[in-house]
């Protein structure tokens, strides 16, 4: 059964309480490293956009937090995503490890510098 949400904060109440204490880190990374974005939900998840563009994206599943900076957040970084399940434009941190929140905050604050280069 499919849920639209209209909130990010409807979004993360969906979840289990311990699932939701990640989620809402992730939001604050996100918020922390790139302050000037706009949040929303895009394609049933947390969107995250700068300047009107696509930054990052982050959802939550069974075993693992979805992580979707594509292209270039996931490129840029390849080596430190290296240990990660990875799909096209996508991530995988598992929810039985530690979820590297200082590496998503550095990801972020590179699609936002990016973003800001094209608006040169």
């Amino acid at each position: 059964m499919k849920i639209d949400f209209k909130t990010v904060d409807e979004y993360i109440a969906s979840f289990p309480k311990d699932i939701q204490q990640i989620l809402l880190q992730m939001r604050k990374t996100i918020m922390d490293h790139a302050p000037d974005t706009k949040e929303k939900i895009a394609y049933g998840m947390p969107a995250y956009h700068f300047k009107g563009k696509p930054l990052v994206y982050f959802g939550g599943f069974q075993k693992h937090i979805g992580f979707y900076a594509t292209p270039t957040g996931h490129s840029q970084f390849e080596a430190q995503l290296a240990s990660y399940k990875q799909g096209k434009g996508s991530v995988q941190f598992p929810l039985q490890q530690p979820i590297p929140y200082e590496l998503i905050g550095k990801i972020v604050e590179y699609r936002v510098a990016e973003a800001l280069e094209k608006l040169k």
